[in-house]
């Protein structure tokens, strides 16, 4: 058996040797001074020897506990050198796929899929509620109980819709990791039902009747007259506001009646079709006459080079009394409302919203899906908006 002193008093030789401690352990004692800890043992009729760390790095306690490790793994029959090189390659794992890289590589593939406005809000949430607590921690070794107490984090401050929105993030990011093999199990699934529930939010519209109503105060609205374009056109395409815009001129063909919105400009990053009615030309015949860029419909007014701000189409509604009672995405929800109590299809309704696909074999049908249809319920909507107006 050896002991500290034999091991600090080895001294090196002309050639390697060995001093024996017992149970297969020795120290390999080097020419240069090294000092290295092995151990002997058979596995399967074979001689094999398994490296248990550098002297005094490793004092002879240790290496006697590493030895008896060893021993108890070849006494449950597996080989210690395999078990060891299973867990090497198993902490190289852990080090590369933490949550954060693996969160970091689904954030890379949701890029095709939609809009870098809404990656960045993805980026943004989870490097606010997620990372700071998971985000070194080996994906697959976080508990379902760790997660729960980051999205307790968020309900705590009274962000609840927040804390759902987060978790389905995860549940995503869980499910990438499985496809990937990186993780084996979705620990959101463990957490159905254990958040606080989260009121639904829906964006101020109007009813049909109220639609009606504001018919008839158009005339009288607070706003530049482009402005006031802006929204009529909004009204009889019922586009997002941030894509109504961005509009640019190189995106319409009258010829065809179509307005192509591409898919980089689209929230779900896929080419958008807009059949436009006669209204909706009228309009737009009109916006020219008045728009003074080249390249937009709807150009800043301090700066023709950059689209109309964010909040032209929002302050309207508020200059004129609406505030609380509708926004220019409520005019999605008015039209949506009104196209399917007058008939229309819902899937055609809801293609021309360009709203996500849930159904993946729905999903892959092209930009053009509907197309006909979605012509006819336009002109219909143009014809409904007129009127309305009393025209």
């Amino acid at each position: 058996m050896l002991s500290d002193a034999a091991c600090k008093n080895a001294k090196p030789k002309e050639k390697i040797y060995a001093v024996t401690d017992g149970e297969g352990l020795y120290l390999e004692v080097h020419p240069n001074g090294s000092k290295y800890w092995r151990m002997k043992y058979r596995y399967g009729n074979k001689q094999k020897r398994i490296a248990l760390g550098v002297y005094p790095e490793v004092p002879l306690k240790e290496a006697r506990e590493k030895k008896n490790a060893a021993r108890k793994i070849l006494k449950s029959g597996e080989d210690p050198s395999v078990v060891k090189k299973k867990e090497k390659t198993e902490l190289k794992e852990d080090i590369v796929n933490t949550f954060e890289n693996i969160a970091r590589e689904w954030l890379k593939k949701k890029k095709t899929e939609v809009a870098d406005k809404q990656i960045k809000k993805i980026t943004a949430r989870l490097e606010k509620n997620v990372f700071p607590f998971l985000g070194s921690t080996p994906i697959k070794k976080i508990s379902s109980r760790e997660l729960l107490a980051v999205i307790r984090k968020i309900e705590e401050r009274g962000a609840i819709v927040t804390a759902h929105i987060v978790m389905q993030y995860v549940g995503q990011i869980f499910r990438y990791a499985i496809a990937s093999d990186c993780a084996e199990h979705d620990i959101t699934a463990d957490l159905k039902g254990a958040l606080h529930s989260a009121k639904v939010v829906h964006y101020p519209h109007f009813s049909e009747k109220e639609f009606q109503e504001f018919f008839k105060n158009l005339p009288n609205l607070k706003g530049e007259e482009l402005t006031k374009l802006a929204l009529k056109l909004l009204i009889l395409t019922f586009v997002r506001n941030g894509e109504l815009r961005g509009a640019c001129w190189s995106e319409f063909d009258f010829e065809k009646r179509e307005w192509r919105i591409p898919a980089k400009r689209m929230k779900m990053k896929e080419q958008h079709i807009v059949h436009l009615s006669k209204q909706s030309v009228a309009v737009i015949e009109k916006i020219k006459k008045i728009s003074l860029s080249d390249d937009f419909l709807f150009p800043n007014k301090d700066d023709i080079s950059r689209v109309m701000s964010n909040g032209t189409l929002s302050n309207i509604f508020r200059k004129s009394g609406y505030h609380g009672k509708m926004t220019p995405h409520g005019i999605r929800a008015t039209a949506s409302t009104i196209l399917n109590e007058n008939g229309f299809k819902p899937d055609v309704i809801e293609r021309q919203l360009a709203h996500t696909e849930r159904n993946h074999v729905r999903a892959s049908y092209n930009h053009a899906q509907y197309l006909s249809e979605r012509r006819k319920m336009m002109d219909w909507w143009g014809d409904y908006v007129e009127r309305l107006e009393g025209k």
